[in-house]
This record gives C-alpha cells, structure tokens and sequence, in this order.
C-alpha cells in the first residue's frame, strides 16, 4: 500500500525546504527515508519549537513513523529537543540559544503568544489590555505573566515589559508565518517599531 496523494505532496512541499537543511543527510537511509526525514528537516526550518503532535499531524505521519524519524535524526545530532511542560519540542540541532528556544516554546502558545505580540505593538499594555487582545480574563493573563517572569520572558516589576524585545520580535518576524495572523500582521509593521537613534 502506498502513501496517499496528500500525504506524498505535504512531505515534497517540506522536503523542498528541507533539502538547504543540515537536517537532511543520513546516507544510509532506505528509499523513502530520506523524503521524510527532509520533510521534518524542512518543517522545522520553518516551525521550530512544533511540538510532536504538531509536526506528527502537519506532516500527516503515523505516531510510530513520527517517532522512528525524529529519533534517527536526534541520535544523528542534526535534531534537538527538549521537554516543555506536557510537550516535547523540537529544533535544528545548535540553530538556538536556549533563551530562543523558550521563547520560541511560549509562541507556540496562543494565549501567551498574543501577550507578547500585544506587548510588542504596545509597550504600555496592561493587564486588561492583555486579556482583552487575548479574549482570556485577567487572571489567565497574571498566572501566564507569572510564568513568562519565571522563565525570563517578562519583567513584572512595572507593569508588564518583555525583557528582550529585540529577540522576541525578530523571531516572531522570521517565523510569522508558523504562528497565524496576529503575528503576520506584526510583522508586516516591524519596521515600524524599531527605532533607529545613533
């Protein structure tokens, strides 16, 4: 039995990514292998930090498949991961500093993903800014800025300020794409946030 016609085109489209990728190469790879160890290289070049459900469903591989392919490129060095919560992330092996990776990790979250674009856009946001761009209540937002301060993300000593603004936006720029429309269309206006003052 072969592979269905969506699945082949999904594994191409990402393979097509995946072949500029250091994520790519196991030179002893059976036919086939290599498509979709590209695909993950390529999926992960352009959403790092997916979670394994995510890449698993995204690139419509079985649990089993999913599983033996990101192990064999783990144990190659090319891929990394570390355990976020109930979730298992994954990177291009040494791309990120691990500031990057929990950032990358928070974005992939709605709710604090949209406090960080907020914050981005408005420097000044407060909390019921922050549910309201968020559509959660404001204690969502106080246990998730408690959980960004935790990690570094934020500073809630005056209000809520990201600690590296800069870091933040570039990667929500780069990976617009990965995390929908609130972060597309901050990206579409970066270049009016960042202020040039020599």
């Amino acid at each position: 039995m072969g592979i269905d016609e969506s699945k082949r085109a999904t594994l191409r489209r990402f393979a097509a990514v995946g072949a500029a990728s250091p994520l790519v190469g196991l030179a002893d790879d059976a036919a086939g292998e290599n498509d979709v160890r590209g695909a993950i290289g390529g999926y992960l070049t352009t959403t790092p930090g997916a979670h394994f459900s995510k890449l698993r469903d995204d690139l419509q591989l079985g649990t089993g498949e999913a599983q033996h392919h990101l192990r064999r490129l783990v144990d190659a060095g090319t891929v990394e991961s570390y355990r976020d919560g109930d979730y298992r992330r994954f990177y291009s092996a040494g791309e990120f500093t691990d500031f990057e990776k929990v950032t990358l990790g928070y974005l992939r979250r709605e709710t604090p993903r949209s406090m960080l674009v907020t914050l981005l856009r408005d420097p000044d946001a407060d909390g019921a800014t922050l549910a309201d761009a968020a559509g959660v209540s404001r204690g969502t937002i106080s246990k998730y800025a408690a959980e960004l301060d935790g990690v570094g993300l934020l500073s809630r000593a005056d209000g809520y300020a990201i600690t590296r603004p800069e870091t933040v936006l570039v990667l929500v720029v780069r990976y617009a794409d990965s995390f929908g429309p609130a972060a597309g269309a901050l990206a579409r206006e970066a270049d009016t946030l960042l202020a040039y003052d020599p």
